[in-house]
């Protein structure tokens, strides 16, 4: 291994065995495989369990050797302490599979997850092919074991999915179920707003919809008190339709008594 791709954050206090800790994980997962290695996955072990207390995880990192991912799967799966793990840029391919080892995953609202099928490159005969092209099959259905557990999602569709070489923003990534929530969106801005008084209605402004509504009320209250007669409503009566047409006229002219708006009124129907 030429570059230590993995990281702790060491406690000032390594005398406390229980104390949170924290790994990065960043870049190529390894730049040599891990396969047939019985070095590099011990180092990585013994660092692991230095504590047994909870740790969280960061990962920024397109993938890499499968074997490594697998092994490291493993370890923090079999950790004692709890393993929350966080993705703060990119999950893709070998790395995502380290990813779902997490008792809680979560994902940045920027970050990105990728998986897809494992690939690799061989040279032979024929046969040397077909034995490159099982081994890929069965490295496929390892992976899927994976992120199966994690989602609960069908092999069929996990498997559309590897194929196609699906890519998911962190709102997909929890809906599917390879995260569990999104890092930053915290519940206690919700629960601030919610505790928030309601603000209190505003006072309608001069000249406002407010005032010309109690203009309006006010107007309702002063047909009110006319008389019958005096009513904006329909007549079906001659006699009201009369009475009505003097209230208006009288209203009009109110110095003529409404006795000589009468006999005007019969002068002009003969």
């Amino acid at each position: 291994m030429k570059r230590k791709f993995w990281n702790w954050i060491k406690n000032e206090d390594e005398s406390v065995p229980d104390m949170e800790r924290t790994l990065f994980l960043n870049g190529m997962i390894s730049d040599e495989t891990w396969y047939g290695d019985e070095v590099t996955p011990q180092l990585f072990k013994d660092e692991l369990n230095v504590g047994s207390g909870n740790i969280t995880v960061w990962i920024n990192s397109p993938g890499g050797d499968v074997f490594a991912a697998a092994q490291i799967y493993n370890m923090l799966r079999d950790y004692k302490g709890s393993v929350t793990v966080k993705i703060d840029g990119i999950a893709a391919s070998a790395a995502s599979v380290i990813a779902m080892a997490g008792n809680t995953v979560c994902v940045s609202p920027v970050a990105m997850m990728m998986i897809h099928n494992p690939a690799t490159m061989a040279m032979g005969e024929a046969k040397d092919m077909q034995k490159a092209i099982a081994m890929l099959n069965e490295v496929k259905e390892s992976i899927l074991n994976a992120y199966e557990s994690k989602t609960g999602l069908t092999r069929a569709r996990l498997s559309h999915m590897m194929d196609d070489e699906t890519w998911f923003n962190a709102k997909k990534a929890v809906e599917l179920g390879f995260a569990d929530k999104i890092l930053f969106d915290s519940d206690e801005e919700e629960d601030e707003k919610k505790k928030k008084p309601d603000e209190p209605e505003e006072k309608p402004e001069e000249g406002s919809e407010g005032e010309e509504e109690e203009k309006k009320d006010d107007g309702e209250k002063e047909k009110k008190k006319k008389l019958p007669f005096q009513q904006d409503s329909m007549m079906f009566s001659t006699k009201a339709m009369n009475e009505s047409f003097l209230s208006k006229v009288s209203h009009t002219d109110a110095m003529i008594p409404v006795n000589q708006l009468e006999k005007r009124l019969s002068l002009l129907t003969h």
